[in-house]
């Protein structure tokens, strides 16, 4: 019998308490998805690539990281030090330029730089859905233009690079 005495106590105004701190809880996880449903249901998503260049990478066996990024197929982005998701990757290139030299004959040879003092320069080329809008590209809550600083994360490595190119369908 003392276990109902507490139900009795209770009074309407706490019945309305509970069912707005449930909906105010029900909203504060569910909001970002409902966003993110109603943009992609009103045509605001779109698939929009995304170029990101890595300058002066320091590396033991490139070859074998690049082969390692390849595989995990996805990678962690973060623009502007905010979470921005995990999209899809599509390809990583080595974009270091060769030496160029020009012969007495007018010749151009190009060759391997030896010595990777510089370091090697890696282009990340992305895919994800996108808000689209007149000011831009916003992707994961952030809008992302080209020069815009990100990181890349992965198992094995995480980069600090700039946005190269944006490419809009």
């Amino acid at each position: 019998m003392t276990r109902l005495n507490w139900l009795r106590n209770l009074s309407p105004i706490d019945g309305v308490a509970a069912v707005i701190a449930c909906l105010a809880l029900v909203g504060v996880v569910w909001s970002p998805k409902l966003n993110q449903a109603i943009a992609k249901a009103s045509g605001a998503m779109q698939p929009v690539g995304v170029s990101v260049d890595v300058r002066q990478l320091q590396l033991a066996q490139p070859e074998l990281l690049l082969q390692s990024i390849r595989e995990e197929g996805r990678v962690n982005i973060v623009i502007r030090n905010q979470p921005a998701g995990r999209v899809e990757l599509v390809d990583v290139v080595n974009v270091t330029q060769p030496l160029m030299a020009v012969q007495p004959d007018g010749r151009i040879v190009e060759a391997d730089i030896a010595n990777q003092s510089q370091g090697l320069h890696v282009r990340f080329v992305l895919k994800a859905d996108a808000e689209t809008a007149a000011s831009g590209v916003v992707f994961g809550g952030t809008k992302l233009k080209i020069g815009v600083p990100v990181d890349l994360q992965g198992r094995l490595y995480s980069f600090r690079g700039v946005v190269s190119g944006i490419t809009l369908p």
